[in-house]
């Protein structure tokens, strides 16, 4: 009777192992679909992905950077135009610029003492 004892619990012992081994088997099928699911899901959606984010960010904050750079060099360019320009417009009297004549508007010629 002992032989029979430990061949059931041989054959218990079995059939444990493999209903482990199912278990995981039936666990990996699982998150593999789960997993394809998800992906299927997150294409149809047209969610970026997360290294397309990070490359997009950093350029956007590389062009900010730019930005800035550029806006100072422009303000230092215009206040050195200024700069320029304020002594020349002290030195010379402002002259009003000459209205365009339009066409058709043309002022007679007035007829002088000859006639």
């Amino acid at each position: 009777m002992t032989q029979t004892t430990g061949r059931f619990f041989d054959e218990l012992a079995r059939m444990m192992t493999n209903a482990a081994g199912m278990a995981e088997g039936l666990r990996a099928e699982t998150e593999t679909v789960v997993r394809a699911q998800a992906e299927r899901l997150l294409r149809e959606l047209d969610v970026v992905q997360r290294e397309e984010f990070e490359a997009v960010r950093d350029m956007a904050a590389k062009a900010r950077a730019e930005n800035e750079r550029l806006e100072k060099r422009l303000a230092e360019l215009e206040a050195t135009l200024a700069g320029q320009r304020a002594p020349s417009a002290r030195s010379k009297p402002a002259r009003p610029r000459a209205a365009s004549a339009k066409p058709g508007s043309a002022k007679p010629k007035r007829a002088g003492p000859s006639g």
